[in-house]
């Protein structure tokens, strides 16, 4: 296996012999101080077994996804060697966000109180730069840069509203309110947008039925308990 990227919780990975390409998912958490928090941009600490049990749960999502008919760039997965073959696509350096409630950045730079509902969601596009700490980017700016093809981006946002519809109700069965999410997204060579990277508590804010958010290590906990 040859290493094509390094990330904060995963790496990609190819087979040079078949140039399959693969997710490894480590046991690293975001956050900041040892204090574990998704919509972090750097590295908070290590937890042992936190990539399988991420990796179980991508699994179990995407194969949601796939049923309901959102297309992604899963392939397959091995556990036990924490890997997940993907589909080649295209990702370019963007996160697609959905908010059911205020929460996190969007408070801090709004000064908004937290919980506030949004009745339909909002929806935002960040740029993934750790430096400049992921500014909100729109459509043209995503076509000036060369980052999506006309049509993408608007194609990209039906597919984040799709997905947060499957996941707020599979979530909500569970007993779990989602409270906000981001998820990468990938296209192949005829242009067709597919979620890529992960769908884990990595990427997502959630409640439980007591009102308490579990920082994303708890949450895995939690959710590996309804799935196993």
């Amino acid at each position: 296996m040859k290493t094509l990227y390094e990330g904060k919780t995963k790496n990609v990975l190819t087979d040079e012999a078949t140039g399959a390409v693969y997710l490894l998912f480590k046991d690293s958490a975001t956050g900041e101080n040892g204090v574990f928090d998704p919509g972090a941009n750097t590295v908070g600490g290590s937890v042992e077994g936190k990539g399988k049990i991420g990796l179980k749960i991508t699994k179990y999502f995407f194969e949601l996804m796939e049923k309901n008919g959102i297309p992604t760039h899963y392939k397959g997965a091995d556990i036990d060697k924490g890997l997940m073959e993907v589909r080649k696509v295209t990702v370019p350096p963007l996160e697609f966000v959905l908010r059911y409630f205020t929460a996190g950045s969007m408070c801090r730079r709004f000064t908004l109180e937290e919980g506030i509902p949004f009745d339909p969601p909002y929806l935002e596009v960040t740029l993934k730069d750790d430096i400049q700490g992921d500014p909100l980017i729109s459509e043209r700016l995503c076509l000036m840069k060369g980052l999506l093809a006309p049509g993408q981006y608007e194609e990209a946002l039906g597919v984040l509203t799709k997905v947060g519809e499957v996941l707020r109700r599979e979530l909500a069965g569970m007993g779990y309110t989602l409270i906000d999410f981001k998820i990468e997204m990938g296209y192949d060579e005829t242009g067709k947008v597919f979620v890529a990277d992960e769908i884990t508590p990595d990427i997502w804010r959630i409640k439980d039925e007591n009102g308490n958010i579990p920082n994303q290590i708890d949450c895995a906990k939690m959710l590996l308990e309804k799935i196993d």
